[in-house]
């Protein structure tokens, strides 16, 4: 096997990697999930500060009677009033919109 084949070879699957994943992000494209965290805690500490944050990395689907979305699920825990308050929140994972809060 000559180098210019093995190049070319090399070549022609980057360049099939590169082309899958911009066809792929056009026709679904999420947001970065710590940019969904970060807007959610920006929301959060115009009531106050926030004492921790945490989101999963991964979506995972989010049925709401006939409405269907890929979520990303993360929590949000702040103290008010000498009171620990903890958040479980659901984003949209396009628009990095909060579709579920639960107060735990």
């Amino acid at each position: 096997m000559k180098k210019r084949d093995l190049l070319i070879g090399f070549s022609t699957g980057v360049a099939a990697g590169f082309l899958i994943r911009e066809v792929a992000h056009r026709i679904e494209p999420t947001k970065p999930a710590e940019l969904v965290l970060h807007g959610i805690k920006q929301s959060f500490k115009e009531e106050g500060p926030i004492d921790g944050s945490w989101i999963y990395m991964k979506t995972e689907p989010f049925n709401r009677q006939a409405v269907s979305t890929d979520v990303y699920r993360g929590g949000i825990s702040r103290v008010r009033e000498g009171e620990i308050e903890q958040f479980e929140f659901f984003a949209d994972a396009r628009t990095g919109t909060v579709v579920d809060l639960i107060k735990l």
